[in-house]
């Protein structure tokens, strides 16, 4: 299995996306909509705004953006060429004709400062070794008065019932692998913080939360399905196994946990999100 690698210039050549374009990986990304994954934002969308999604992976996000702003133009952006692929089939699937989509760096983005009346960002900033610099890119292509809207996960925030020694094995071996790649799982908790370090007016930001939750019978088997195979597939377990962390006897272990706690029908997963919408 490879492992998917950054190429961005400078000091940030190193940087590792830790899930990386898996299968598995991708069905959870597709399955996420302006609806359950930026709802906080969408009150300060109106037609005819121009809007830049970074990190924007196979696209459903920014075709549902698309579609609200018209007849305003969106541009999706991903460091992943593949992803990218995906994103612009999404886009010809939805008859999406004001959308395009590239590759680029979220560090030393390719557009003129303040171009953009939104910039948008949904779980990228925990895997960046300097959000704040990433931070301060968005801002640099926002225009006056318009807005950035960040939302992370926070892995430390996740919690779920039954309880399950499998699953909080996982989620420690989360946080050592995102550790050693030099990301910061507990992203949702910090975005008020990086938001205020990269240079945003205090009184421009409005915090908030988000969750996803997963409990009903199809959710849970869709959700415990998909981290069990992301448990032994995806680049999460072979910078497992790379960086010393476990082996494939133990990320075994761990998808069964994820399918013996999907099988419960008392089982409830929640996660928990960071979200800042701050205007410039």
């Amino acid at each position: 299995m490879s492992i998917e690698r950054a190429t961005p210039a400078g000091t940030h050549a190193d940087e590792v996306y830790t899930h990386g374009h898996h299968a598995s990986v991708l069905r959870s990304h597709r399955w996420r909509t302006a609806e359950n994954s930026c709802a906080y934002l969408l009150p300060a969308l109106v037609p005819g705004q121009q809007v830049l999604d970074v990190g924007c992976g196979p696209g459903t996000i920014t075709v549902d953006l698309a579609a609200r702003v018209l007849p305003g133009q969106v541009v999706g952006v991903d460091r992943s060429e593949a992803v990218i692929e995906l994103a612009r089939h999404e886009a010809a699937r939805a008859g999406a004709a004001n959308v395009r989509f590239d590759t680029a760096d979220a560090y030393e983005l390719p557009f003129e400062s303040a171009s953009f009346d939104v910039v948008h960002a949904h779980q990228l900033l925990q895997h960046l070794q300097d959000p704040v610099a990433a931070l301060r890119e968005l801002r640099r292509v926002t225009r006056p008065g318009g807005v950035v809207a960040v939302r992370d996960a926070d892995y430390a925030g996740m919690t779920w019932y039954p309880s399950s020694a499998g699953l909080d094995e996982w989620q420690a071996l989360y946080h050592e692998v995102t550790q050693a790649n030099g990301a910061q799982a507990d992203a949702g908790r910090r975005l008020l913080s990086w938001v205020l370090e990269a240079g945003f007016d205090p009184d421009s930001v409005v915090p908030g939360a988000g969750v996803w939750c997963y409990a009903t019978p199809e959710d849970r088997d869709w959700w415990s399905g998909l981290w069990a195979e992301r448990s032994v597939s995806s680049d999460f377990a072979a910078q497992a196994v790379e960086h010393g962390l476990a082996d494939e006897v133990a990320l075994e272990q761990l998808a069964e946990a994820w399918r013996e706690w999907g099988r419960d029908e008392t089982g409830w997963f929640a996660v928990l999100h960071g979200e800042v919408l701050a205007r410039v």
